[in-house]
């Protein structure tokens, strides 16, 4: 089912980007700390999952409340002239790397016991 859903998701944003114009210089930065703030989302509610703690409210409002933030600050950032949506990018990745580590760990325990009990056989 996750599967399919991320199947469709990326169709989609294939489509939605291939018909899309381009982003202006003066936005280009919002849109692209929203997106790593929603990725952040993202790795976080597969983590959940794989955990067996997702609650889909948290996702949504996570989702939404980080990406928007992280353009507050970068609006606030640009008025300030300081580049405080690189602090926000830091937090971010740093969390995103996080929940990549404990995928990857997750999928490599699967694969292992499943090939110990295909050796065992």
């Amino acid at each position: 089912m996750i599967l399919i859903a991320i199947i469709i998701g990326c169709v989609l944003g294939a489509i939605v980007g291939i018909n899309l114009p381009i982003i202006s210089y003066t936005y280009s930065t919002y849109l692209a700390i929203a997106i790593i703030a929603a990725l952040d989302s993202v790795f976080g509610g597969i983590t959940g999952v794989l955990k067996g703690e997702f609650d889909f409210k948290v996702f949504i409002s996570g989702f939404f409340c980080n990406a928007i933030l992280s353009m507050l600050l970068t609006y606030l950032g640009t008025k300030l002239n300081v580049d405080i949506y690189l602090a926000a990018i830091v937090v971010f990745v740093g969390r995103m790397f996080l929940n990549l580590t404990i995928i990857r760990k997750y999928y490599i325990d699967k694969w292992s016991k499943k090939f110990e009990e295909m050796k065992k056989k």
